[in-house]
C-alpha cells in the first residue's frame, strides 16, 4: 500500500484484500496519512515526529515530540485491528477548528457469518449495542454500516489540566464483507461534533469510491 506522510491532494490509494482481491477507493483533499511502511521503529518515530512538524507547525518542539509518541502509541492498536491506512484532517466549520480520521482496515469474517455475512454483522452489531445499525448497498457490494459515539482517555500531557481526560468521539464506520473470507471496515471518527455534517458526507463519498478489483485488473463486485 503507498502512503506518504504529506497531505494529499485527492488521491488513489489501494490494498491488497489477500484471495486475489485488491481494494481502492478515493481521499480528497487535505489528508495527512501515518506512515505504514518504515523498515523499523526508529524510521517510525522519524517519519511520524516529521509529521508532527508539519501538523503542529507553531507548536514547541515539546509538543510536537508528544504529538509524535501519542500517534507511535496507537500502533499497537492499528496492528490488532488490521489497519492498514489511517489519515486524519483538520478544518474550520462555521469558525470552529474541527478535525476527524479515518482508518481502513481488513479483519477476518467470523465463520458464523454463513451465507450471508452482512445480515450476520448487522445482526451481532445490534446485540452489542454499538450505535445505530443499517444496511446499504454500495458500488462495491451490500455493506453494514453503524453510527454511534464512544469514549476514550487522552493523555494529561496533550491537556490543558494536565490530567488524563475523557474525549467522545462520535463516530460512523462500514464494514463490506468479501467472498474471500474477510472484511473490510472503514471508519470516520470526529471529537469535534461541530464537523459531524461536513465529515459525514465526506466519508460517504469515500466509502462509495471502494472498488474491489481480482489479480487480472477485474472489477468485482460482492454478491449478496
Amino acid at each position: 500500500m503507498a502512503t506518504t506522510t504529506d497531505t494529499v491532494g485527492e488521491a488513489r490509494r489501494s490494498l491488497a484484500g489477500g484471495g486475489g482481491v485488491e481494494v481502492r477507493w478515493i481521499m480528497p483533499e487535505g489528508f495527512f496519512e501515518l506512515p505504514f511502511e518504515a523498515d523499523d521503529l526508529d524510521e517510525l518515530a522519524d517519519q511520524l515526529v516529521d509529521l508532527a512538524k508539519r501538523t503542529l507547525p507553531g507548536a514547541d518542539e515539546e509538543v510536537q515530540l508528544q504529538w509524535a509518541a501519542m500517534c507511535a502509541a496507537n500502533y499497537d492498536d492499528f496492528v490488532e485491528a488490521g489497519v492498514q491506512y489511517a489519515g486524519f484532517v483538520t478544518t474550520e466549520v462555521d469558525g470552529v477548528r474541527c478535525t476527524a480520521t479515518v482508518n481502513v482496515s481488513l479483519m477476518d469474517l467470523d465463520e458464523r457469518a454463513g451465507r450471508n455475512p452482512v445480515g450476520f454483522i448487522a445482526s451481532t452489531m445490534r446485540h452489542l449495542e454499538l450505535g445505530q445499525i443499517g444496511e446499504v448497498r454500495l458500488p462495491c457490494g451490500p455493506a453494514v454500516t453503524c453510527v454511534g459515539n464512544r469514549s476514550a482517555s487522552v493523555d494529561g500531557s496533550l491537556t490543558e489540566s494536565g490530567r488524563a481526560e475523557p474525549i467522545w468521539t462520535s463516530f460512523i464506520q462500514v464494514q463490506v464483507p468479501l467472498d474471500n473470507g474477510t472484511v473490510l471496515v472503514l471508519e470516520m471518527g470526529t471529537p469535534t461534533i461541530e464537523g459531524w455534517d461536513v465529515f459525514s458526507a465526506m466519508f460517504a463519498g469515500i466509502v462509495k469510491s471502494v472498488r474491489f478489483f481480482d489479480d487480472q485488473g477485474a472489477l468485482l463486485v460482492m454478491p449478496g
